[in-house]
């Protein structure tokens, strides 16, 4: 039997101190699907300064890793 699968969410930037960095060149108030900012993180991962990520903000991008990245962010 196939499990159910939440439908990607959109995430804004602006809620989220490191993505808001990352996203420097677009509109953070605009959301993004999960699959970008999945991939907005692991490009840069070297730029996010994890001694500040928000304990929200850590649980979005472990979340994002499991969905998108296998359970491994390659950054």
């Amino acid at each position: 039997m196939a499990q159910d699968i939440a439908p990607p969410a959109l995430i804004i930037p602006a809620e989220y101190p490191e993505l808001r960095l990352l996203a420097w060149n677009r509109d953070p108030a605009r959301p993004l699907p999960e699959a970008e900012v999945f991939a907005l993180y692991e490009a840069n991962w070297r730029h996010v300064d994890q001694d500040r990520l928000t304990p929200r903000e850590r649980a979005l991008i472990d979340r994002l890793t499991r969905r998108w990245g296998a359970g491994r962010m390659l950054g």
